[in-house]
């Protein structure tokens, strides 16, 4: 007894120690990166900094912060954020609901599933996806940030398989106590499908936070720029300041660097996600079936 008690904790240190160097590996980078975001400008490109700022100065985030724009395009991203989960999350529940019955029940089941498939492998390309925005007058608005993205095929499957190990009996319950098909969406598979709605809810909010891309493509005029698109933009400002700006300009964009700059914009983007996966973490280690009845 004594024997196997010793190596029970044992085996409890050795987790937690594995555990903690995994937390330090993954907290680490990004203890790193707010150090050379707060240092200054030689001590970054000397390589001093390890893991405490070096000469302490927020100039890189002054440059990011110190403007209207940066709010404008602060809060075009919230909108951004709040309506791509919404419209994410309703149209793949939409799709994958139907596509858990069987063929009986959904005629051309299998077409659908392939066209899913086939879509996620391929898609129409950027020009197309251009033309189309700019022919329904959609360029330049927030509207073309969400809809190419608004039904994610990887999202609908997730949901699909979830919703297909949902026990069945809690569907024929609800349908003999005359439910139609919408109420045992809303009333049987929601509820017991919170954890995965989450876990989309967490992959749109992260995709569409951290996509520069499309404002990239498809907005032109910088006061409507998401906020990820205007932070890539200010190196390219700070670049044309140092080449062509008055000596206060170039003065103050001495004064920090390239990696300063890098280095704050990966702070600014993490913050956000950083306050919202705790409110969602709690969904992620909740019971898969919500309610399941007894066979």
């Amino acid at each position: 007894m004594r024997k196997s008690s010793l190596a029970g904790k044992i085996g409890y240190i050795s987790i937690y120690a594995v555990v903690i160097l995994l937390g330090l590996i993954c907290l680490l980078p990004l203890w790193y990166i707010v150090a050379v975001s707060f240092s200054r400008a030689s001590a970054v490109e000397g390589n001093m900094v390890t893991l405490l700022p070096v000469g302490f100065n927020t100039i890189a985030y002054e440059e990011i912060l110190g403007d209207a724009q940066y709010w404008r395009s602060f809060g075009i991203s919230v909108v951004r954020v709040i309506l791509a989960v919404i419209i994410n999350t309703v149209l793949s529940v939409s799709m994958a609901y139907p596509l858990t019955k069987n063929k009986r029940q959904f005629k051309g089941r299998d077409v659908y599933m392939n066209l899913l498939v086939f879509a996620m492998l391929f898609n129409g390309g950027l020009v197309p996806t251009f033309l189309a925005l700019k022919e329904y007058h959609l360029l330049n608005t927030i509207w073309a940030l969400i809809l190419p993205g608004a039904v994610p095929i990887f999202n609908v499957i997730l949901l699909m398989n979830f919703m297909m190990g949902i026990p069945k009996s809690l569907e024929e319950a609800a349908i003999l106590d005359g439910a139609n098909p919408v109420q045992v969406l809303t009333r049987v598979y929601l509820p017991c499908s919170v954890p995965v709605i989450a876990t989309v809810a967490l992959f749109s909010i992260v995709g569409s936070w951290n996509d520069f891309y499309s404002g990239l493509m498809y907005i032109t005029r910088i006061n409507k720029y998401p906020l990820m698109t205007y932070i890539q933009s200010i190196t390219i400002n700070m670049e044309d300041i140092i080449r062509n700006g008055t000596m206060e300009e170039i003065l103050r964009a001495s004064q920090v660097s390239q990696q300063n700059l890098n280095a704050a914009k990966i702070v600014v983007a993490v913050v956000p996600l950083l306050l919202i996966y705790p409110l969602l973490q709690k969904y992620f280690i909740t019971g898969i079936v919500i309610g399941s009845v007894k066979e």
